[in-house]
Order: structure tokens, then sequence, then C-alpha cells
């Protein structure tokens, strides 16, 4: 296996924490905002998506935002989500962008539910969507999202996630994020996941985009960490939630969360911590 670091990479997901808000955040002001995380130091920007503007109004200005950003001195990757070939083709020709995720399901309703595609199509899509981004020069991370449990009372397991993973490994396929944005994830199965994951493929890299209250986040990432997790997704003030699952929204990994937790445990963090208290506010509901 590989050596694990001491380091957290993180990616801070805007384009997670404003997708699902009832009114639209004027262009100018994700500029601000995005162009203030951009001075903090995360690994990586989730910074907008190329989708139907009908199915998630609030992505509909993505090029225009990417076209302001100032990136002069930062070292922050840029990953938008595209769902559909028309997307993946949009995001592979700006140059502003490095990193395309797709958000590919362990459940099969949620696919559905969240890209329309079944799960035959959208393994084609995504053997197409590398093809896309070697040519471009980009990199595709492929999401897992149900990766902790089935809300909509299909079949899960851990070794039904290895299986997801194993296609997505055979297919190239290195990046593989796993979400729970439903709360079905516990210490238990973070743990057997991890585990079973990255012991049967070390090369690859399996982060955390957890969805969780205040009362329960803590455990879970702490069994991340411990079961070999080192990358995680978070949102300043824990805003966001996906509109697209049909229960109620849980909100993102706090930001100042994880850094607290990163604190504690004497675990190193690249991020300007004075930068990240004076990120303007995006949104007050």
């Amino acid at each position: 296996m590989t050596k694990l670091n001491s380091e957290i990479r993180i990616t801070e997901s805007t384009r997670d924490a404003i997708q699902g808000l009832p009114q639209f955040i004027p262009t100018e002001r994700k500029v601000e905002y995005l162009n203030a995380l951009l001075k903090v130091g995360f690994d990586t920007l989730d910074a907008g998506s190329f989708v139907s503007p009908k199915a998630i109004p609030q992505m509909a200005d993505t090029r225009e935002v990417l076209q302001q950003l100032d990136r002069s001195g930062s070292a922050t990757r840029i990953m938008v989500l595209a769902a559909n070939s028309k997307g993946v083709n949009m995001a592979a020709e700006m140059n502003e962008v490095d990193d395309i995720s797709f958000p590919f399901s362990v459940s099969a309703e949620f696919l559905k539910r969240n890209t329309n595609l079944s799960h035959t199509e959208a393994i084609r899509n995504i053997d197409a969507f590398l093809n896309i981004c070697a040519n471009a020069k980009k990199q595709l991370v492929v999401y897992l999202t149900m990766a902790f449990g089935n809300p909509y009372g299909e079949h899960w397991s851990v070794d039904s996630v290895v299986e997801q993973a194993a296609l997505l490994y055979k297919m190239g396929v290195r990046i593989m994020p796993l979400s729970d944005i439903t709360g079905e994830a516990n210490e238990s199965k973070i743990t057997e996941v991890y585990r079973a994951l990255t012991a049967t493929f070390p090369d690859c890299r399996f982060g955390l985009h957890l969805h969780s209250d205040k009362a329960t986040w803590k455990p879970k990432v702490t069994a991340a960490w411990n079961s070999g997790c080192r990358e995680f997704d978070t949102v300043l003030g824990g805003l966001g939630g996906c509109p697209m699952t049909g229960k109620e929204m849980l909100g993102n990994l706090d930001t100042f969360d994880l850094l607290a937790f990163a604190i504690e445990n004497k675990i190193s963090v690249k991020l300007n911590t004075q930068t990240m208290k004076h990120v303007p506010l995006l949104y007050q509901g």
C-alpha cells in the first residue's frame, strides 16, 4: 500500500454550497467570493457546473464566472461538474478548468434522478469523458455517490461499492471521492468501505464528500481519516445540500470544522486561515 500522508487535501465546494439556494446569487458576487477563496490555498475549488439551467438555475452563469477568476499567485485547481457530453465538452474547452467531475452513483435510482442516465449509459459516458479529458489535458474526477448506504431501498453493501470502483478503475479512473449526501453513513460503514477500497486500489485517491449535521460530522471524519482518507470536500459555514435526492437537504462538512479537526490531531493544513476568516459572505438566508 502507498504510504499515508500527514496532510489533508481540501476541495472547497462552492458549487455544492449554492446549487440548491432559492434565490439566484449574482454573477459578480460569485466572482468576488471565488476570487477570495483562491487566496486561501485550497487544493481544489469546485467552482461551478455545466448542466441544464432548468435543473440547476444557480449554475447558468458558470462560464461567465470562470472567465472572471483571478488565479494569479494561486496554485488552486479549478473543478467544474458536468453530467453529459455537451457539458463536458464545454468545460474541456475552457483554459480556466483543470478538473471535470462526474456524479456517478452506487445507486441506480439516484443516478437516474441526478443525471437521467442508466448505469450502462453512465459507464459509456465516463469512457467518452476520459478521452475528452485526456485530449484537453484535463483530469476527470468521478464521484461515487451513495457510497455508504442507500435511502431508496436498493441493495447496498461494501462489496457493491468495491465492484463499482473496480469497474471505474479498469476504465482508467484514479480519483473517486465517496459521497454521503443523505446521511446514510456511520463510523462502521465508513471504516469498512475505506479499508476495502484502499487495500484493493492503493494507487487511487478516495476522498470524502460528506453531508452531515453538527452532531455527527466529527466521528465520521475521524473514521475516514483513521481508515486512510486524506482528501475532504468542505464548504465554509456548512452551506448547501443536494436538491436532486428527493430527501431533506443536509449541509456540507464545514471548512472550519475540518480545520479544527486537523489542529486537534496535529495534521498539516496548507490553508491561510487568516485570509479564510475574511472571505466575504456569499449568502444569508
